[in-house]
């Protein structure tokens, strides 16, 4: 059974930083690619960093781009979101997502192309 769980959520002043942690089980990065997405209340869930598989590359939507940095740990199953130089507006519900499908540039960010998804991490982000 493919499970996802993020961790690492919670307050934080402007300017601070956070590590989220997105531990999984039940397949291996070798053959799925990895996105963080986050939802603010009233908005719609937007992509926010991928990896792909296998190569590794990895992407940001444009308004994190320099401030997060995703990284995979094989050994550990788990994929991390560094996230610093935090804003008011990076506040939000950040969830993880999985899948073996292939991702086409247009797709990297779309939550229907995400078969598996964690339960969410809060972050808040005060100013």
């Amino acid at each position: 059974e493919v499970q996802l769980v993020e961790s690492g959520g919670g307050l934080v002043q402007a300017g601070g930083s956070l590590r989220l942690s997105c531990a999984a089980s039940g397949f291996t990065f070798d053959d799925y690619a990895i996105g963080w997405f986050r939802q603010a209340p009233g908005k719609e869930r937007e992509g926010v960093s991928c990896i792909s598989s296998p190569i590794g590359s990895t992407y940001y939507t444009d308004s994190v781009k320099g401030r997060f940095t995703i990284s995979v740990d094989n050994a550990k199953n788990t994929v991390y979101l560094q996230m610093n130089s935090l804003k008011p507006e990076d506040t939000a519900v950040y969830y993880c997502a999985a899948t073996n499908g292939l991702l086409r540039r247009w797709e990297r960010f779309a939550p229907y192309k995400y078969d598996y998804w964690g339960q969410g991490t809060q972050v808040t982000v005060s100013s």
